[in-house]
């Protein structure tokens, strides 16, 4: 089997062939960061026929500050990074972004406590201009908003992600890099002088590859004969939408005291760069690793799904919260219940079902859900195990982080 150099033109071979499995902002990330260093060419596979088809173009679009995440992990460190690096590359090319600010509501005084840690976390990963609210000064924030105390984080923004996807899309290729769309990645060989590759039709040679595939990261590290102890569950995350004059009551990002059992956020207000105001998500097993609605069911991965020791340990762990999940999706009025906990204002026919989004959520063995990005290196191959938000916010530094990693490796 005769296997083209990836990026070779005429008979010269670059110094440095990188593959990149998938087009999302995190691969498109990596992609840019690979041709920025100058040292190698650079080509994204990716099955869709568009960049952002998956989690970055089911995004709620929240450039998150970096309140949330434990002090000293790469996900408080690289969110706080990839945020300030995000706000300027939205400003050099023009991509919409505004810091439409967040609060955080405790809605009962049972809640005051877990806001104070969302507040001493903030301030731990040095997040600008957090607040802590009373049950009047919140209102001063979020006018139809109520709640006995509140984090205000005015830098919280929303963006463009797909928009974002788009370009780096277009800077891989204006550094010489290409991009490759309908391109699946149906089998991958490593030897001792790179990674064979084959996608579509196509047959290609690495000196190395990065799997930044998301939904499917599982296939792709089965292909290189490294499975791991975490495997990908899919969580799907419905939403709705505010309709008419009923957007106006929410002027930023309104969320709820997250359960620190779960690295879901819970139901949430979220304003939209295109003026649209979602509420939700909630967090369902999907059927499907693509499973966009009840409908999208795949036997064979949800053969493999319930396969994994970790989800049946997770579901013997969690059941009553799932139970209560699973309700909920089919209720609109859980979901009405759950914004009018904050936006008292809002009615049932404020909300209209619209397109949700599938998270990619990494599942030890022992079925606890892993919180913090991670990121395997097997010999040529480095594998992202989970990346779920705030991934497109953390995206250029997560780029950077793994860039650094595989420099590092002897390969």
């Amino acid at each position: 089997m005769r296997f083209l150099e990836a990026g070779a033109s005429g008979g010269t071979r670059p110094r440095g062939n990188v593959g990149v499995v998938g087009a999302g902002i995190v691969g498109l990330a990596v992609a840019r960061q690979v041709a920025l260093a100058g040292d190698a060419t650079v080509t994204v596979l990716d099955k869709e026929d568009r960049v952002a088809a998956h989690q970055t173009g089911h995004n709620s679009g929240v450039v998150h500050a970096g309140i949330y995440y434990r002090p000293g992990s790469l996900k408080a460190r690289l969110c706080r990074e990839g945020a300030a690096m995000l706000r300027e590359y939205c400003a050099e090319h023009r991509i919409p972004y505004d810091e439409v600010g967040k609060l955080v509501i405790a809605s009962t005084a049972a809640e005051r406590p877990g806001l104070r840690d969302i507040a001493e976390r903030a301030r731990a990963n040095g997040v600008p201009g957090i607040a802590e609210l009373d049950a009047l000064a919140l209102r001063e924030v979020e006018p139809d908003a109520v709640g006995v105390a509140a984090v205000h984080s005015p830098h919280t923004a929303i963006a463009d992600f797909p928009a974002v996807a788009r370009r780096l899309a277009r800077d891989v290729e204006e550094l010489g890099g290409s991009v490759l769309l309908s391109h699946p990645v149906r089998a991958l060989r490593q030897t001792s002088g790179g990674v064979d590759v084959l996608a579509g039709e196509r047959r290609l040679r690495f000196d190395r590859l990065i799997v930044c595939a998301g939904l499917g990261t599982d296939a792709v590290a089965r292909m290189a004969g490294a499975p791991g102890d975490v495997r990908i569950v899919p969580f799907r995350g419905e939403y709705y939408a505010l309709a008419g004059v009923a957007k106006d009551l929410v002027r930023g990002l309104i969320y709820p005291v997250p359960d620190p059992r779960y690295p879901f956020l819970g139901v949430h207000l979220t304003r939209r760069i295109d003026g649209e105001v979602l509420v939700g998500p909630n967090a369902v097993m999907a059927l499907a690793l693509e499973g966009y609605s009840w409908r999208d069911v795949d036997p064979g991965d949800l053969r493999r799904i319930l396969a994994w020791r970790g989800t049946r340990r997770l579901a013997v762990r969690h059941w009553r919260t799932g139970v209560r999940e699973v309700l909920g999706s089919l209720s609109k009025g859980a979901f009405l219940a759950a914004a009018r906990r904050y936006v008292p204002a809002i009615g049932a026919g404020d909300l209209v079902r619209v397109e949700g989004g599938v998270r990619a959520q990494a599942v030890g063995r022992d079925g606890a859900l892993l919180d913090d990005f991670s990121v395997d290196v097997h010999d040529r191959v480095a594998l992202v195990r989970n990346a779920p938000s705030p991934a497109a916010t953390s995206s250029l530094a997560i780029a950077g982080h793994i860039v650094g990693l595989i420099s590092t490796s002897s390969f």
